[in-house]
């Protein structure tokens, strides 16, 4: 957030001071409600009078996503598909607008890692020095209660086997102390949900006010 201070002459000439915005990541299985708990915190947030904006990160299954999906199957060198989207990222963060991103990094590392044949190290390689994020809340509902708020499709990717392996590679990833992870309960009301989302943001806001933005996994 950006605010007015006195010049450095004592005249009324003023120069702009501005406290960067907080990178807030939701992450989760399949039907955890991600993108509705997304969506109230950025309302909210703006209702308070901070500058909030949501975001999605390029996801494997986009044509970016398939450049992605190609370089972790060693078919061909992966082009920097974040080159537009980086620089606006971090341009925001420091204009004060805090960004809430659905799904980020740990979604694409997870859903990959989870198919036969595929390290979790060798997945988290091309997202090594993505901006880090302040907080990311992990939306945890089994994939038993995720069943119940609608059925899977026929995709590979939505199967209850499948997600219950993707679950397990986020939680291996959140056993890594370098990244601020936040467990919160998804089998919540959706009101109980945002107020856990809402309490954690606004701490985490505060705190990345004066701090540098990091570098994910480095």
């Amino acid at each position: 957030m950006c605010s007015l201070t006195p010049g450095q002459d004592g005249k009324q000439t003023a120069v702009m001071a501005c406290k960067r915005g907080a990178l807030i990541v939701l992450e989760g299985v399949d039907k955890a409600g991600k993108t509705t708990q997304c969506k109230k915190l950025v309302h909210a947030l703006q209702q308070s009078g901070r500058p909030a904006e949501m975001m999605r990160f390029p996801e494997r299954t986009t044509t970016i996503g398939q450049l992605i999906s190609a370089y972790l199957e060693n078919k061909s060198d992966l082009e920097d598909h974040t080159v537009h989207l980086l620089p606006l990222m971090k341009k925001k963060l420091e204009q004060g607008t805090t960004l809430v991103v659905d799904r980020y990094a740990f979604s694409g590392v997870a859903f990959t890692s989870a198919k036969p044949g595929f390290c979790l190290d060798w997945c988290m390689k091309p997202d090594v020095g993505l901006p880090k994020p302040d907080l990311v809340m992990f939306l945890q509902l089994s994939p038993a209660e995720a069943a119940l708020r609608g059925q899977f499709g026929e995709e590979r990717y939505e199967t209850s086997v499948f997600q219950r392996a993707v679950q397990q590679k986020f939680e291996h990833l959140m056993k890594d102390p370098s990244v601020n992870w936040r467990a919160i309960d998804a089998s919540q009301s959706i009101e109980d949900v945002h107020e856990n989302i809402m309490t954690h943001s606004l701490n985490n806001i505060n705190a990345a006010e004066n701090l540098p933005l990091g570098e994910l996994w480095k």
